[in-house]
């Protein structure tokens, strides 16, 4: 999709970064080896496919397993693990209120997600109808980490910092990260 046929909102969205991978800003922690840097990742974002298994968990009710999920990965932000539908317990979502805005993925619609009497509001979210270059991840489906408990490999995944964002902390991924004080003109 040509950025002129982009709505306003995510044309503007889109031009308003000040880094984009291309070089590492002089606060960015240098990565040691086995390590990656969020301030690598490109803006726009890409996505990479990652075999490692992928657990995400309301209590002991399991939600999610897939060893085919895919990573995106932008400037500044830890990555966003999506899930394929066939490896998630589709009936352990609910359709949940309000949507957001990505400009480069598109509007996001939120899920609940229910285990027994449990009930997590607004705790997944997809990309029905993703812009072009996303459309691998329509129908796909994130989890946000703390709010469940989400796993890579065998290792517990720590949530982005901030409320709003949705990235996973991996022990092999150095930031700063968006979301963290300070970081609103990232």
């Amino acid at each position: 999709m040509a950025i002129q046929q982009l709505p306003d909102w995510a044309r503007r969205g889109r031009t308003g970064w000040r880094f984009t991978g291309q070089e590492r800003p002089p606060f960015a922690v240098p990565p040691k080896a086995g390590q990656e840097s969020v301030w690598d990742y490109p803006r726009p974002p890409k996505i990479v496919a990652d075999n490692r298994q992928v657990l995400v968990r309301l209590g002991p009710v399991l939600v999610a397993r897939s060893e085919r999920a895919v990573r995106v990965l932008e400037t500044g932000s830890p990555p966003t693990f999506y899930v394929p539908p066939e490896d998630v317990e589709i009936a352990r979502l609910e359709s949940a209120p309000g949507t957001s805005r990505c400009e480069w993925k598109g509007e996001a619609r939120y899920w609940t997600v229910v285990a027994g009497s449990r009930r997590l509001d607004q705790a997944a979210w997809s990309y029905p109808n993703p812009f072009p270059e996303f459309e691998q991840l329509a129908g796909y489906f994130s989890f946000y980490p703390g709010r469940l408990d989400c796993s890579v490999g065998g290792v517990r995944v720590r949530p982005q910092p901030g409320r709003f964002y949705g990235g996973w902390v991996t022990p092999e991924i150095v930031g700063p990260f968006k979301g963290e004080p300070g970081s609103e003109g990232w």
